[in-house]
């Protein structure tokens, strides 16, 4: 009887703890509710932040059960030090690691470089962003298979993320000297639009002791087919170079052919449909490759005119309030003029801004 009559006796000292914890787990199921369960749960490039919520909210009841102890005030400000230490102790040891991690996803959004879906290449690991978690970044590889990142290693690793906007497929191929550049060049233009690349345009990347390396690329704008089109430039590479009977041979292998001193040995020029075609190419294919690097120059140029401008005006208005009505009017009729500038400029800011390249 006298543990029954103890416990009786105790238990209002626990009932505003006990209170206190089931209201806890209530709020705790009830932010989970929110956060994961809503609207039939939510979309994963969401449920960072609802991580985040959940953690703060964990914290929070945590030092709400602490508060609801029965225990004395110095008893309190003890488990309080206590927790206080183990959070300490627990950043410490796994700085390196968990809170490290944490950061670097917090770091990543800020830096909204990929979303989810995007081709991400960081190291040797290259593929579709499927997962952007707050400790980690999970990539689907050609393979099929789900690879795990941690973002502590992609913030501190150079990474490469191909844009939605489009990207330039390229393959390269070695060619002998025998064969003109022209034709080269021509034939493979035809066959990265055979690939069903837009603009494309060819570079001469290297001159051999034995060959000539050739790029061929192009633009495409649907970066979902990325690897298929990839496959796809060089069977048509193979094709059409075999067709118009060009040898394609490995830069080791030696083909000697016994020929007269003073023979000389030249490309025979093909007139007609071979002739050259792709002069206007080259000097189109920086503009397609730092597309987004001209418009942020451009932008920036525009700017720098619209402050220049704001200066001036700032320049001649110091110039009224010195000379009085002496040279006055003319000054307001120059202001005028650059107000007017200036709105275009803005405009043209404005509409700079708006057609941002992702």
């Amino acid at each position: 009887m006298n543990l029954i009559d103890n416990f009786i006796e105790t238990l209002p000292l626990f009932l505003p703890v006990l209170l206190t914890l089931a209201l806890v787990c209530t709020g705790i199921w009830a932010g989970y509710w929110f956060f994961f369960l809503r609207n039939g749960g939510l979309r994963e490039e969401a449920r960072f932040s609802a991580r985040v919520g959940m953690l703060l909210l964990i914290g929070l009841g945590i030092v709400v059960i602490l508060l609801a102890l029965p225990l004395e005030q110095e008893t309190h400000k003890d488990l309080f030090q206590l927790l206080a230490l183990l959070i300490t102790a627990v950043i410490t040891l796994s700085s390196t690691t968990f809170v490290s991690n944490a950061m670097a996803g917090f770091m990543l959004r800020g830096m909204q470089s990929f979303r989810l879906g995007d081709f991400l290449r960081v190291e040797k690991q290259f593929g579709r962003v499927t997962e952007r978690g707050l400790f980690h970044t999970e990539i689907q590889t050609e393979e099929r298979d789900l690879t795990t990142l941690p973002n502590l290693f992609l913030v501190s690793h150079p990474f490469t993320v191909i844009r939605s906007s489009g990207t330039i497929v390229s393959a390269t191929v070695s060619l002998g000297y025998d064969t003109s550049h022209q034709l080269i060049e021509t034939l493979l233009v035809e066959a990265a639009t055979a690939a069903k690349l837009t603009d494309p345009f060819v570079h001469v990347l290297e001159l051999g002791d034995y060959s000539v390396t050739y790029r061929v690329a192009g633009f495409l704008g649907d970066v979902k087919q990325l690897l298929t089109t990839r496959s796809k430039l060089r069977a048509k590479m193979l094709a059409t170079l075999h067709t118009a009977e060009i040898e394609i041979v490995s830069p080791s292998f030696m083909n000697q052919r016994q020929m007269d001193n003073a023979v000389r040995v030249l490309p025979v020029q093909r007139p007609g449909p071979y002739a050259p075609s792709v002069e206007d190419s080259d000097s189109k294919a920086e503009s397609l490759i730092f597309d987004k690097a001209d418009a942020v120059a451009q932008l920036e140029e525009l700017r720098a005119q619209r402050e220049s401008l704001r200066e001036e005006i700032s320049g001649l208005q110091a110039q009224i309030k010195a000379k009085g009505d002496t040279i006055g009017p003319w000054i307001e009729r120059r202001i005028t003029q650059i107000r007017q500038e200036e709105e275009r400029l803005n405009a043209l800011i404005k509409k700079a801004e708006g057609e941002k390249i992702e």
